[in-house]
């Protein structure tokens, strides 16, 4: 009587299984660090051998790279959707509330995580440098939108949105030391600096408690 060796192995597209790869990926340098993002590693999440993922990335750095921008595009999509039917101030108030969470700590620490591996790898580089551009150009557009109805004072959204990004960035750059410390200090600071820039009343863009 012969035994029965283990079923066959489905056979997956390739832009499916490159998907699977880039997914996997972008959640081990979401959780602990793009440095931990290597053809093996990767190849152990899923099971497969390391030259699977080799076929599909050969150089690691791509891998990297890619990882970072999937896992910060879908951030950026929970952060602030495309299509979002809210009224700009209630979109910002959502965004604010976000960022501010212990849900956006792992986020901030692959920002500064990449930022700082950019120094090194071209590659990562250029996808850091574009999702920076992609973030103030989404934060660009909620704000020519309620500058457009009249909901915010602005003199040039891009400049806002931009000057916005780094204060959310000065505000995390201790994520990895200091954050406890400073959390009662800084807990609010960039929803008050964008009520500022935005002509807006103190508390204007706070999140009311609910209950």
């Amino acid at each position: 009587m012969t035994s029965r060796g283990p079923g066959k192995r489905v056979r997956k597209a390739p832009a499916e299984r490159r998907n699977e790869i880039v997914t996997t990926a972008a959640r081990v340098g979401l959780t602990e660090g793009l440095e931990c993002v290597t053809l093996r590693r990767v190849a152990d999440e899923l099971g497969v051998q390391a030259g699977l993922v080799g076929h599909y990335f050969p150089a690691a750095d791509k891998l990297v790279a890619e990882a970072f921008t999937s896992a910060t595009m879908t951030e950026l999509d929970a952060l602030l959707p495309e299509a979002d039917e809210d009224a700009p101030p209630g979109t910002l108030r959502s965004f604010f509330r976000l960022i501010s969470s212990a849900e956006f700590d792992n986020v901030s620490r692959l920002w500064l995580n990449a930022r700082h591996l950019s120094r090194y790898r071209p590659v990562l580089r250029e996808h850091v440098v574009e999702q920076e551009l992609l973030w103030c150009r989404r934060i660009e557009r909620v704000v020519a939108a309620g500058v457009a109805v009249g909901d915010f004072r602005c003199a040039d959204p891009w400049v806002a949105a931009v000057r916005m990004l780094v204060a959310i960035d000065g505000t995390t750059a201790y994520i990895n030391t200091s954050a406890d410390h400073r959390a009662a200090a800084t807990g609010d600071m960039v929803r008050t600096f964008a009520e500022a820039e935005l002509g807006l009343e103190p508390g204007a863009l706070d999140t009311p408690a609910v209950g």
